[in-house]
């Protein structure tokens, strides 16, 4: 390979106005580099080539043009000195088909070691010309310094070959730099007259090859002390307080990765009074120092090292070895003071005021087709193969030679990050040994491989070694592989059984020889294969982090993985909550009360916060401080004022964010007093007062307005003494009380409370502050309805660089339409129905439009609320709609990764003319940020605000018959109707019956038998003209025989339902007077054996009059019944309903206002909780000490403590099974026996249910009932 310098004829092009244009903050007067090119290279495969080499001047012609065209081929450019790059031309060859569609720019200081310019981090290729004449150019991001720029073409037109004119632009740049052996060091001291105490700046940029060593050693007056250390490739901003063996380093903050790679780096540290900024490239982290060091002068800064004692304490605990430049603090340039030896530099040890830089030659293997072949000269008994290499793959190829003879075949490679050498032989594991480990954390460690007589030897990083023996001569045959081997047709050759090597390596040596890659590079020595020579290629995708909210971050050769676990994220990136924002939002997804996880802010940096959820009308949110007890106080003397400090169990921001969610705040505020007054003093001034979230204290109390110092009673004109405002200022020796609720939310919540008046004799006083309570959420519910195609909501640009999630609700019976749209120049992104079954999310970063889609097995446009949530993140982007599969596009691997919008956000419409939407948005977030659609739609045209019609979604929530009411934000479940309770009748009502205890429950009979009997009769009206008889009940008892429910009719029909002496279920019906009662078996099982069972009884045909009675006597009874009713009953009913009426549920609930009559003790019980009816919400039961950092989406907390957790799964297990089995039984027995009543209609076909099915005996079963007995769901 045959390289030619060419010194060029130049065509001088000013371009003033232009470069200024493209890089208007350089300080010096800016040039085509073009004038100061003062050589150029050129490399191709063999020595016949041709070339044209001109400037792209407006009348250039020609161009570089190689003979062949393949991808070896570069164009290398040397400039005069090094200079600072801020933009790239290209053009095709002049006249010819010849042009560069895409190609790699890179940059060097010495013409090796070269460094790939990335865009946006992530892309290291640049889109070249389309033709040979239009000139494409780039504006570098992030200028370049640098003497050496080499284009490597990757694609060229496939109907002709590499051609290219190029034009660089930038400026001069102006270089100080000291060079440091790692034992010498520059102490300097600022001039204390010209200090800035409240403020200081260090900048400067250095290099070095070696991954640890301190750069910055700085003291102030005190003896505290900063330090700024290279750590294992990371820089370390740290503090020391004091001074002496005993003070240790703390660190502050760690920034950047793999800064050990012979590039310059730039660092920056900022500290205004107490607040620094730390930046090490284009990563900044700021963070607060310690009150102390807030005002804090720097006494004197050691550059490159301190002295030995102070690095005794350091991470590295060496100096630092390697070139700093410009180094300026508060603007002074340090280097030039000591170049000029002023008095304020001090320097110690060897210290060279020019860089020099050792060649290192590092290759990277960045594909699986990579790999360098070596050859290989026999050199006798002994043999040995060193490098050193750098990776984060746990596995990989490191190197490989078939053995001399014909012994076998070598294999070292990585396996679980550490080097493993086995020798095949025939398909046999000849030697097998290991070394080293975690060698996949991106540093440089070194390899030796060393055969001698008979013996292998594998050693890492000089200290971990492995040895085996062998009874073959172990030795290369003719070649050595690094990183992998070509794959060969035919079965013959190097077969790689293992994964391929993706990593830097470089210091290779064979037998002692340094190998030249440079030569390999020129193809005169060994052969290669996708290799990126001169150059380590490595990446630190983990630095910065793309893992948001503490998601740890892991990284292979090309991609990072975010481990979200126990932080309340998820996503590739660790993005999106998996909570609720509200308690309002887990009641609608038909969660109970309990403690659940709120995010108030989604994808939003507030951390998520465990609440009590208070499930009622309302979905209260209950967030509890350290002191919600009645708090007494008596008098002291000495004691002035008691304050009491109020510590929330959510930290500032979420409460703030509660507050400012919710649609109403409340805290009870009560004060109790005994000759101890509250608000109004002969002077004015109040006794007590309280300090709300702003810091600022009130003097009103809880009832009354803000500003008023008033109590409620004052409000209200009814204190106990009119002439006070407070029923406690008149200063009583009797006991009194002021309390009421603050409700302004601007105030709450309650931070401290400051009480006066408790020094005289005889003062007593309580206080309480109750817990903040909201409810209501006013993003859950704002939503906005578009009623036109045209009409549409526009709001400021979104702004989602590199992470942007949406989420909303929609409802429609639209088949399509555009639910919102931001465009930018060339990116955009939408989400759009675009049919009645999909859900189409797309967009444009840069790589060309993307699409997600979500299909659904039923219609969308079905008038119910759907939800939609899109994430677009650098790893992937995701579509889920509703409960169905997501759908996921990943990210192009070397791409563009910033959404960069600049038009305003459409929201129901589009800029680009699309269909708009028809229907109703609700709950619209953008990255945890709520749009306020009813806000625009209010000023809009085509757009009313809010959206109503909510039971066609939510209305399955209303279980066990509960109806769903509509509300303006939201529903409500009436269970009027239902004999369950709770927000969505979900709760059963039951009660322990004791013997002597009856619930009696009348109807009002019909008319004409109405007029001779007595007053007790209920008057409430009902149909008693019935066709049949829906009944059914829970019941636990070990009583047998025991009768549990009795329905008597005036005609002396009956049904009842009893268990007879063996337990067994029997449900008697007599429909005639003038017919013999009869009595079917509904269980051949003993049911009195302490667990739940339900009963279930239909009947259709007839028409009664009836009474019902539960265990009650009435007049003429069957004689068995009455037999059963004079033994009482023991055990527990639930749930007890017949059609429409719930007896046992108006006993318990409403005993004022129904038609029962309760006879003995009755009082409700969870003696019958059993199995949740709600298929959406399944609930579980656990500790609160055990629940931290595992609770789930939809999981509520019940305080169960003592509680024994394997025994309660247990005896749910046995409940479940008992209950469904036993229903299973008596509706088979029902249905098998219904002809009885119906003779008319055919005989129903035999279930396969079985009614000797076997009941479960669990010995952990409970068999005893008591009315405190606990059950708990699952």
């Amino acid at each position: 390979c045959i390289y030619l310098y060419v010194l060029l004829r130049v065509c001088v092009c000013i371009y003033t106005h232009l470069i200024y244009y493209l890089h208007p903050k350089c300080d010096y007067f800016c040039v085509m580099l073009t004038s100061n090119f003062t050589e150029i290279s050129f490399a191709a495969h063999n020595a016949e080539y041709e070339t044209f080499v001109y400037v792209l001047c407006p009348a250039g012609a020609g161009g570089w043009s190689p003979l062949n065209s393949n991808k070896y081929q570069w164009l290398e450019i040397k400039l005069e000195q090094r200079t600072e790059i801020t933009a790239i031309a290209t053009q095709g060859r002049y006249g010819s088909s010849d042009w560069l569609t895409r190609y790699l720019l890179m940059f060097s200081d010495t013409g090796h070691n070269w460094r790939p310019y990335r865009q946006e981090d992530s892309i290291g290729a640049f889109s070249g010309n389309s033709n040979a004449d239009s000139v494409v150019m780039y504006k570098l991001q992030q200028p370049v310094i640098a003497q050496y720029i080499r284009i490597l073409p990757l694609h060229w037109n496939p109907n002709g070959r590499i051609g290219l004119r190029l034009e660089a632009y930038g400026c001069q740049y102006k270089s100080d730099v000291v060079s440091f052996d790692g034992s010498a060091h520059l102490l300097f001291r600022p001039d204390p007259s010209v200090s800035l105490a409240d403020r200081d700046v260090l900048s400067m940029n250095f290099k070095t090859l070696l991954n640890s060593g301190m750069l910055v050693h700085m003291e102030e007056h005190s003896g505290h002390s900063f330090t700024l250390e290279l750590f294992r490739g990371k820089l370390l901003l740290q503090l020391r307080k004091g001074r002496g063996s005993s003070a240790d380093f703390h660190p502050l903050v760690s920034l950047g990765s793999l800064l050990d790679d012979q590039h310059w780096h730039h660092i920056r540290v900022e500290r205004i009074r107490g607040l620094v900024n730390f930046t090490v490239d284009k990563n900044t982290q700021q963070f607060q120092l310690p009150e102390s060091w807030s005002h804090s002068e720097i006494n004197e800064i050691s550059f490159g090292g301190t002295s030995a004692a102070g690095l005794q304490k350091s991470h590295s605990r060496r100096n630092f070895h390697g070139c700093l430049e410009n180094v300026l603090y508060n603007d002074i340039s340090v280097i030039e003071r000591a170049e000029e030896q002023q008095l304020s530099i001090t320097v110690s040890g060897n210290v060279s005021f020019t860089c020099t830089e050792s060649i290192d030659v590092p290759v990277t293997f960045a594909s699986p087709g990579s790999f360098l072949a070596l050859p290989w000269v026999s050199g006798g008994e002994s043999a040995s193969v060193c490098l050193q290499f750098r990776t984060w793959n746990r596995a990989g190829l490191l190197m490989t030679f078939d053995l001399q003879h014909n012994a076998g075949t070598l294999w070292l490679y990585l396996s679980e990050a550490r080097a493993r050498l086995q020798i095949h032989k025939t398909g046999r594991i000849m030697t097998d040994i290991t070394a080293g480990a975690s060698l996949n954390d991106g540093q440089w460690h070194s390899l030796e491989l060393a055969v001698r007589r008979g013996r292998l030897a594998v050693t890492l990083d000089r200290t971990d070694s492995s040895t085996a023996s062998t009874s073959f001569p172990v030795a290369p045959d003719s070649q050595l592989f690094l990183g992998g081997c070509p794959d060969t047709e035919g079965g013959s050759g190097c077969r790689n059984p293992f994964s391929v090597f993706q990593g830097c390596m470089r210091l290779i040596r064979t037998d002692g020889a340094l190998v030249d890659l440079i030569r390999v590079q020129q193809m005169l020595f060994g052969n290669f294969s996708d290799l990126q020579m001169d150059m380590c290629g490595i990446v630190d995708r983990c630095s910065p982090s793309r893992c948001e909210h503490g998601g740890r971050c892991s990284q292979s050769w090309s991609t990072f993985h975010c481990n979200c676990s126990a932080t309340g994220y998820s996503g590739a990136t660790c993005h999106s909550s998996i909570y609720e924002a509200s308690c309002e939002a887990y009641k609608h997804k038909g969660n109970t009360s309990g403690f659940y996880y709120i995010d108030m802010d989604g994808s939003g940096p507030i951390k998520p916060q465990l609440i009590y959820c208070n499930m009622s009308d309302k979905a209260w949110m209950v967030i509890q401080h350290n002191n919600t007890e009645l708090t007494k106080l008596k008098a002291s003397s000495g004691i002035n004022q008691h304050l009491a400090h109020f510590n929330y169990s959510a930290d500032a921001e979420q409460i703030q964010a509660i507050i400012t969610q919710a649609e109403y705040c409340e805290q009870e505020l009560s004060y109790h007093c005994k000759k101890s007054r509250l608000l109004n003093t002969p002077d004015g001034a109040p006794f007590s007062w309280w300090v709300g979230r702003s810091g600022e204290a009130h003097m009103y109390w809880g009832g009354a307005v803000p500003g008023s110092q008033q109590c409620a009673c004052g409000l209200q004109e009814n204190c106990v003494h009119p002439e006070h405002f407070c029923n406690c200022d008149a200063d009583s020796k009797e006991w009194l009380n002021d309390s009421g609720l603050l409700s302004h939310k601007e105030h709450l919540p309650v931070r401290a409370l400051a009480v006066g008046d408790i020094n005289r004799s005889g003062s007593e006083a309580a206080y309480r502050v109750g817990p903040l309570q909201c409810y209501g959420d006013n993003n859950f519910w704002n939503a906005a309805y578009f009623n036109k195609e045209t009409s549409y909501l526009h709001f400021p640009t979104f702004h989602g660089e590199l992470s942007a999630d949406i989420s909303f609700l929609f409802k429609t019976s639209s088949s399509s339409g555009v639910f919102l749209e931001n465009l930018g120049i060339k990116d955009f992104i939408r989400i759009e129905l675009s049919s009645p079954t999909q859900v189409l999310f797309s967009f444009d970063v840069g790589n060309g439009p993307l699409e997600v889609k979500v299909e659904t097995a039923s219609a969308l446009n079905d008038e119910r609320w759907h939800h939609v949530r899109a994430e677009r993140n650098v790893k992937e982007a995701s579509l889920y709609v509703d409960h169905h599969p997501s759908a996921v596009q990943k990210a192009p691997a070397d791409g563009h990764i910033h959404l960069q919008l600049n038009s305003q956000l459409f929201v129901g419409g589009t800029a680009s003319r699309q269909k708009g939407f028809l229907g109703c948005i609700r709950s619209l977030k953008l990255n945890g940020k709520t749009l306020d659609l009813e806000e625009r739609a209010e000023i809009t045209p085509g757009v009313t605000p809010g959206c109503p019609g909510h039971c066609s979604s939510y209305g399955d929530l209303c279980q066990n018959h509960g109806s769903c009411v509509e509300d303006h934000s939201g529903f409500t479940c009436d269970c009027s109707l239902s004999p369950f309770t709770g927000t969505f009748c979900h709760k059963d009502v039951s009660a322990f019956f004791k013997p002597g205890t009856s619930v009696t429950y009348t109807f009002k009979e019909p008319y004409k038998l109405n007029r001779n009997v007595s007053a007790q009769s209920s008057s409430i009206y009902s149909d008693l003209t019935l066709r049949g008889e829906n009944v059914s009940l829970s019941f636990r008892t070990s009583q047998a025989p025991a009768l549990l429910l009795y329905v008597s009719s005036y005609y002396r029909e009956f049904l009842a339902i009893l268990l007879n002496r063996n337990g067994h279920l029997d449900v008697k019906y007599k429909l005639q007077h003038n017919r013999d009662a009869e009595v079917f078996r509904a269980s051949g099982r003993n049911l009195a054996n302490g667990q739940l069972h339900r009963v279930s009884v239909q009947r259709l045909g007839e028409t009664l009059s009836i009474q019902l009675f539960l265990i009650a006597e009435s007049g003429e009874v069957d004689p068995e019944i009455a037999r059963l009713n004079a033994l009482g009953f023991t055990g527990c009913l639930s749930v007890v309903q017949f059609n429409s009426i719930s007896p046992l549920k108006a006993a318990l609930l409403y005993p004022d206002t129904s038609p029962v009559i309760v006879t003995g003790p009755l009082s409700e019980s969870s003696c019958g909780s059993s199995l949740p009816t709600n298929p959406y919400a399944a609930e579980t039961t656990h500790s609160l000490a055990d629940h931290v950092g595992t609770v789930g989406t939809g999981e509520p907390i019940v305080n169960a403590i003592n509680s024994d957790s394997a025994l309660i799964g247990g005896v749910i297990a046995v409940v479940i099974f008992v209950s469904l089995a036993a229903l299973a039984v008596m509706a088979r027995f029902l249905y098998r026996r219904k002809e009885t009543f119906q003779p008319q209609e055919p005989k129903a076909e035999k279930t396969d249910d079985s009614p000797e099915t076997p009941f479960n005996t669990d010995p952990n079963s409970q068999s005893i009932i008591s009315d405190n007995q606990k059950e708990y769901f699952i």
